[in-house]
């Protein structure tokens, strides 16, 4: 594809895409909630075929599990956001005098990971049609057909509902030739600092968050999620490995909110190797782990390698040339450091956690902080203990946007599951993690607010002003005192 070509094609997806937005500006509440209500419906539907379809397409994660992805990226996120009031006025305060008006924002653009393909196109697409803004969706290069079938039943639903065409558009579907395909980032880029384009959510590796970050647009970005958990003495241990398991387990580890590493502290060590054991966790042994390190993780690229991303812990044996129970569901590597020479202290999205033991407290507390500036800051962290002390201490130093407690960190990261935070497929890291929000993203951030101030007189301030600027007899120090009678 020739620049040309590529501009040309950028054009015309942002033409469409303003066209859809000066329509949807005119929409009513109700006429927007029914197009959510509608979408919402075909992505639920569709649970398990887009699931299937997804797995067979990236061959990463679980169908099974990727079916609950997509029950959370239609169902929950709804129910998440389907009272919210996106259109119109949105509150009237008498009593201060601000009146508040939801505006779209304009076309977004919607980047997507190959770990959630399809639950994060369907999430995506409901918190912008939401807010009254297109979305044209960029699919990551080995996930177009399952991401774009996945936009073509929303839109189907979205037009069903008289929701404006071309609402929902993707910028390649896997027709291209082989020419265009290999010019996509050049494309990608164009469509990314266009000038009429308003916002970029972008979910995926760091290069294409900076490079969302760099385009110019306005972006909201996640970042690495490395997340630590500390089982402290006062948790109930079987319940702690229970849920850490269901969560490091879940869709083959591919949540960036998911446990990274587990740190105790030597005096219930044993006790926790024991439980895991028991719940078929597997520690590899010094030499296993030297196998692991040099398959899982990617010197050269500093990162974790692509062919273990979403794998099974059978699958990760065979290709790491080792041996492993039958029944094993998660592979235990025993850590002294956290860094580079530690390639395992680092996010490595697969079933495989690192475990750290500790003399006490402290020293557990500045593991899980080193874990987290290692590779995580902002994102999440998470904690077992039912000791208040532990609780504040621990979320009061690490510098996270989540602190799961006493859940499973992948599920009670993304929210509406264990507890009551924003559903959401994109998770900010805020300022350290290089996000502009450590919130879970959702329609809420999808708006520009209009406020009408009425007049509302600060009384004191006004009176000193009248005898600052229109009573010539006060002197500058009688003026002073009286500032500092009502003021200091």
């Amino acid at each position: 594809m020739s620049n040309i070509q590529s501009d040309s094609k950028v054009e015309i997806l942002i033409k469409k895409a303003t066209d859809a937005a000066a329509v949807f500006s005119q929409l009513t509440q109700e006429h927007t909630d029914r197009i959510v209500k509608a979408v919402y419906q075909a992505g639920l539907k569709n649970r398990v075929k887009l699931a299937k379809m997804a797995v067979e397409e990236t061959k990463i994660g679980v169908w099974q599990d990727k079916v609950i992805k997509n029950v959370v990226g239609s169902l929950l996120v709804y129910e998440d956001i389907k009272d919210m009031k996106t259109a119109g006025i949105i509150s009237d305060d008498r009593e201060l005098g601000i009146m508040e008006i939801a505006q779209p924002i304009g076309p977004i653009l919607a980047i997507i990971p190959v770990t959630n393909p399809t639950s994060t196109v369907i999430f995506k697409i409901l918190i912008a049609l939401k807010t009254r803004n297109p979305v044209i969706i960029s699919p990551h290069s080995k996930a177009i057909k399952s991401s774009v079938e996945t936009a073509r039943i929303c839109y189907e639903a979205a037009l069903s509902e008289d929701a404006p065409e071309n609402c929902i558009q993707w910028a390649r579907d896997g027709s291209e030739s082989a020419e265009e395909a290999a010019n996509h980032r050049a494309h990608s880029k164009a469509l990314m600092s266009h000038p009429k384009l308003a916002l970029i959510l972008a979910t995926g590796g760091s290069g294409i968050v900076k490079a969302a970050y760099a385009s110019g647009t306005p972006a909201y970005g996640v970042g690495a999620g490395n997340v630590p958990v500390f089982i402290d003495k006062s948790a109930k241990i079987p319940f702690a490995v229970e849920n850490i398991l269901i969560s490091k387990t879940f869709d083959n580890g591919t949540i960036c909110a998911s446990e990274q590493a587990v740190v105790v502290e030597k005096s219930i060590a044993k006790e926790v190797i024991e439980e895991f054991k028991k719940q078929k966790g597997y520690f590899l042994t010094e030499d296993e782990v030297v196998k692991v390190e040099k398959f899982a993780y990617d010197k050269e690229r500093d990162s974790m390698s692509e062919f273990v991303v979403g794998q099974s812990v059978k699958r990760i044996a065979e290709l790491a040339g080792i041996n492993i129970p039958e029944g094993t569901r998660l592979l235990i590597a025993h850590q002294k450091k956290v860094g580079k020479d530690a390639p395992l202290s680092s996010e490595i999205l697969c079933p495989i956690i690192a475990f750290y033991t500790a003399d006490n407290f402290d020293t557990a507390l500045s593991i899980c902080i080193d874990l987290n500036f290692h590779g995580g800051m902002g994102h999440s962290a998470s904690l077992y203990a039912n000791d208040k002390q532990v609780i504040e201490r621990f979320a009061m130093e690490m510098n996270a946007g989540r602190i799961v407690l006493n859940s499973p960190s992948s599920q009670g990261g993304v929210g509406g599951i264990y507890n009551k935070l924003h559903t959401s497929l994109t998770l900010g890291c805020g300022t350290t993690g290089k996000n502009i929000t450590t919130d879970n993203v959702t329609a809420l951030h999808l708006m520009n607010i209009q406020r009408v101030a009425s007049r509302r007189e600060n009384i004191r301030l006004f009176k000193l002003e009248k005898d600052l600027f229109f009573n010539e007899a006060i002197s500058v120090s009688e003026f002073e005192n009286k500032y500092n009678e009502n003021y200091l």
